[in-house]
């Protein structure tokens, strides 16, 4: 089954698939274990940034990834211009998200149906964004929300032919999602839904920012003061209720991480071998998605 395949099987059966953000071996190790274990098909991310960081190892990472396990989707994360896109395109990704969202309407269906005409005929499915997700995260950054206009969403659809749509209806990038009531504004997708029946939607900035993980973090010397996350209740009313087949994770992933190499480098101050203390951070990003995979997005035992 290919990636359409999935989303269409997710929106019929009321699940979701993940999309988890990795930036190094250990963090791809612990996704795909999880995934392997639930028998779950999964989308691996990675931003501009971690593509930077990784270099051509991050092709050679996920080539033995999918050879281990062929129920894996590589996407690109909020690519920004046309040029990284085209890129990850040439590079075998299986999936490119033009972020045009910052552009004016017009501009952002330019840039994205120009993405759309060239990954299309090598067969890559596109992702693409209207409105804005407010917080931090890598290369992407937004002062405020913009929920995205449900009048506007199939006209966008339309005319950029993008195969799923990244919407805003509150959910945040960073590790501090929420300064006051948290929700979601589940009216807003209802009227994005009827626009766009049995359309796949993405969620970002999805993370749930589990507070015995910043427990955990700050215990051994890291300082996430009143982090928090979208509650799970919404994210499980958005993957079980409506049509949201995607949901996009790096937060959790990247706090699990580091709380476990402070863990070990704390409580062993003469350790120095990275095998110790990045293990026990794949060991702890398994968990993490694990419990995602089963309680969040169902998508366990879909393969």
């Amino acid at each position: 089954m290919n990636l359409k395949d999935y989303f269409q099987k997710a929106i019929e059966e009321g699940f979701a698939l993940g999309a988890i953000n990795f930036s190094n071996m250990e963090s791809l190790q612990g996704i795909v274990e999880a995934s392997m274990k639930a028998r779950s098909p999964m989308i691996i991310s990675v931003s501009e940034s971690a593509l930077k960081y990784m270099g051509s190892y991050c092709y050679a990472l996920t080539k033995s990834a999918k050879q281990i396990y062929p129920h894996l989707f590589l996407h690109l994360d909020h690519g920004k211009s046309f040029e990284v896109c085209k890129e990850a395109v040439d590079n075998g990704f299986d999936s490119v998200m033009i972020d045009g969202s910052a552009l004016k309407y017009e501009d952002n269906i330019s840039i994205t149906k120009k993405v759309c005409d060239y990954a299309h005929k090598k067969g890559v499915f596109v992702e693409g964004e209207l409105g804005q997700i407010k917080g931090i995260e890598d290369n992407t950054s937004a002062s405020e929300h913009i929920y995205t206009d449900p009048a506007l969403a199939k006209d966008f659809v339309m005319k950029t032919k993008v195969d799923s749509l990244a919407i805003a209806i509150g959910t945040s990038h960073g590790a501090y999602k929420y300064s006051g009531k948290q929700t979601l504004r589940f009216d807003i997708l209802e009227e994005i839904e009827r626009a766009l029946p049995n359309f796949p939607l993405v969620l970002h900035g999805a993370s749930t920012v589990e507070q015995s993980e910043v427990q955990l973090f700050n215990q051994y010397g890291g300082k996430l003061e009143k982090a928090n996350g979208i509650p799970r209740e919404l994210i499980e009313k958005a993957v079980t209720k409506h049509n949201i087949v995607k949901i996009n994770t790096d937060t959790d992933i990247r706090i699990a991480l580091t709380s476990q190499v402070r863990k070990v480098l704390n409580e062993n101050k003469s350790e120095f071998d990275p095998r110790k203390y990045l293990g026990a951070g794949r060991e702890e990003i398994k968990k993490v998605v694990l419990d995602k995979i089963y309680n969040l997005f169902h998508s366990n035992d879909k393969i």
